[in-house]
């Protein structure tokens, strides 16, 4: 005993570093990320909350999850369910290797003007009503945060149903898409939105088909394999951004259980030169990992923003 207590306080104070908390973060949380063999299953919790895997704001939409096998065919999700404040559902393991599992999204909004009055640009959400947008957009009054991410400005709170005058002024100016702009717009100002939440699974022996960058966008290429990860054994990872390494990113990683400290406890690392960290892990856990970048290489005609955010799910055993 009196051999771990030294490791435990370093462990603590390591773990004690200073962080902002993200309000309504999205995550999924399995109930398994390593199992022998293919007959077995995984169980995933998916939500946004305040505290990271402690469901306590509102379930995440389970339609757009997607399963990605270790042969990189798409797999299924099964037995989904929403409750008040989580989701839940299954994916049958039944073929050896590496799965992947979470949400990939991708947005376009902004802003514009047209007489002289200002316009958004968001996804519909509902019909219109009084005007070419509907409530809930992002953005506008009842709109709640995508599957990949935090819930912004418009998300939809307890007790913040806007005023009427409010909800008809948002609906009548908004459009759902770029191509619904109007001839004469003005002022147009684009931003392109691309998120991944996500978590690995492996059955039986691992391989790195779904690992495997694209060359798109902002992308997690791990030297340590998520599913060999150990608490007494640094891991090494690298952020790609198009295919390149992405110098001077913050990568956060905050442990599970904060209900259980009085802080946050994340750690913040910045990527090198080479796009990599090294991950020393204060103790064993589930971790959230979070990375964001931004730049203007949109893929939009008219020249957009472009922000990119990475989260993933990761399981650090005990030695």
């Amino acid at each position: 005993m009196k051999s771990l207590a030294p490791r435990l306080l370093a462990a603590v104070a390591l773990l004690a570093i200073p962080a902002t908390a993200s309000a309504h973060r999205a995550w999924l949380l399995p109930s398994v990320t390593t199992v022998s063999g293919t007959n077995n299953w995984v169980t995933v919790d998916a939500a946004i909350s305040n505290d990271l895997f402690d469901p306590d704001h509102f379930p995440m939409q389970t339609g757009g999850i997607k399963v990605t096998r270790p042969d990189g065919t798409p797999g299924e999700i099964q037995n989904a369910a929403q409750g008040r404040y989580r989701s839940t559902f299954d994916v049958q393991l039944d073929k050896e290797g590496t799965w992947k599992i979470g949400t990939s999204t991708s947005t376009v909004g902004g802003s514009f003007k047209l007489n002289g009055e200002d316009w958004t640009i968001g996804r519909r959400r509902g019909p219109p009503s009084g005007g070419p947008g509907g409530p809930g957009g992002p953005g506008g009054p009842g709109g709640q945060a995508g599957a990949g991410g935090a819930a912004g400005p418009g998300a939809r709170g307890e007790g913040q149903t806007p005023p009427p005058a409010a909800a008809n002024a948002a609906q009548a100016h908004v459009v759902a898409t770029v191509a619904d702009i109007p001839a004469g717009a003005t002022d147009i100002k684009l931003s392109e939105t691309i998120s991944r939440n996500e978590f690995f699974v492996t059955a039986g022996v691992p391989n790195d088909t779904v690992l495997r960058p694209t060359g798109k966008g902002l992308e997690f290429d791990p030297q340590t394999h998520p599913d060999d990860l150990v608490a007494d054994e640094p891991a090494r990872f690298r952020f790609l951004v198009d295919g390149k390494p992405a110098a001077g990113l913050r990568v956060t990683l905050v442990p599970g259980g904060k209900r259980f400290r009085d802080s946050e406890s994340a750690l913040d690392l910045t990527t090198g030169a080479d796009g990599m960290i090294e991950v020393k892990w204060p103790l064993p856990g589930i971790y959230w990992l979070n990375v964001t970048a931004s730049d203007a290489n949109g893929s939009v005609a008219k020249g957009a923003e472009r922000r990119m955010s990475y989260t993933a799910t990761l399981e650090v055993p005990a030695p």
